[in-house]
C-alpha cells in the first residue's frame, strides 16, 4: 500500500489524518480514502455496492458518523479506473463477486503493512453487492476482521463462503425492500458468531427516507464499538 506524503503518528499529532492510498491487488491496482482520527480504536474498510465507488455520498455520510466516534476509515474503489468506466456502460464488473472480494481482501491486507494503521482492529461495512464480497472477506479473514455491518447486502451472491463467517454480523435492511429483507433472514442463519437483523422503519433499499440513514450510522457505529477492543489506559499524569 503506497500513500503520497506518508507520516507516523507521531508527526501529526492529535490531528486527523486523511490520505489517498493506492493498494495493489493480484488482479489490478485500486484506491482508497483513508481517515484516520487521533488514537483510532479501530478501522472499517468499505465495500461499496453496485455501480458505486468510494465517493458514494451515502457511505461518506455513514464514514462521517464512524470518524467522529473515533473510529477510522478507507473507502474504496473496488474497480480500477479502466473496469469503473466499462462497468458504468455495461454492468459488466459490479456483480462479480470474486473480484469485489479479491480486491476487498487484499486491501484488509495492506493495513498491517501501513504505519498509520498497523496494530489496529479491522471491521468491514459492505452495501449491497459489496455485502456478498463483505462476507467473503470476513470468511477468509477471520483472524483479522473483528466485526460486519451490511446495509441492503445482497448477501445471497456470497454464495457457499457464507458459512465461514465468524466475525459479529449485523444486518441493516429496509422494511420497504421486501426482497433484500427475505434474502437477509436466509443470510442471518447462515453466519457463525453473534448476529442481528435490524430492520430500518420506512427505509427503502437506498434509505433515502428522512432519518434512514441516520439510523444505520447510529447503528453502524454502536456495532463497531461494541465488538472492537476499547483503546490501552495511556500511562502518565490524569
Amino acid at each position: 500500500m503506497s500513500t503520497p506524503g506518508s507520516e507516523g503518528p507521531e508527526a501529526r499529532g492529535t490531528s486527523t489524518l486523511r490520505r489517498e492510498l493506492t493498494i495493489p491487488t493480484p488482479s489490478g491496482t485500486i484506491q482508497g480514502d483513508l481517515v484516520l482520527p487521533f488514537r483510532a480504536r479501530g478501522i472499517v474498510v468499505f465495500a461499496h455496492g453496485s455501480g458505486s465507488g468510494r465517493g458514494s455520498p451515502r457511505n461518506r455520510r455513514v464514514a462521517k458518523v464512524l470518524e467522529d466516534a473515533g473510529l477510522g476509515t478507507l473507502l474504496l474503489d473496488l474497480l480500477t479506473r479502466e473496469e469503473a468506466e466499462i462497468d458504468s456502460l455495461s454492468g459488466r464488473f459490479r456483480f462479480d463477486i470474486p473480484r469485489l472480494s479479491e480486491r476487498l481482501t487484499a486491501a484488509v491486507d495492506a493495513l498491517p503493512a501501513h504505519p498509520e494503521t498497523v496494530g489496529l482492529p479491522a471491521g468491514l461495512y459492505g452495501a449491497s453487492t459489496g455485502g456478498a464480497a463483505a462476507l467473503l472477506t470476513a470468511a477468509a479473514r477471520l483472524e483479522v476482521v473483528r466485526a460486519v455491518v451490511l446495509r441492503g447486502a445482497r448477501s445471497d451472491l456470497a454464495g457457499p463462503g457464507i458459512h465461514g463467517v465468524r466475525a459479529p454480523t449485523l444486518f441493516l435492511v429496509g422494511e420497504l425492500d421486501p426482497e433484500v429483507h427475505a434474502i437477509n433472514r436466509v443470510s442471518l442463519a447462515e453466519v457463525g458468531g453473534p448476529k442481528q437483523l435490524v430492520v430500518v422503519r420506512g427505509a427503502s433499499h437506498l434509505f433515502e427516507e428522512a432519518g434512514a440513514l441516520e439510523e444505520v450510522a447510529h447503528r453502524t457505529r454502536d456495532w463497531f464499538l461494541k465488538y472492537f477492543p476499547p483503546l490501552p489506559r495511556r500511562e502518565g499524569r490524569l
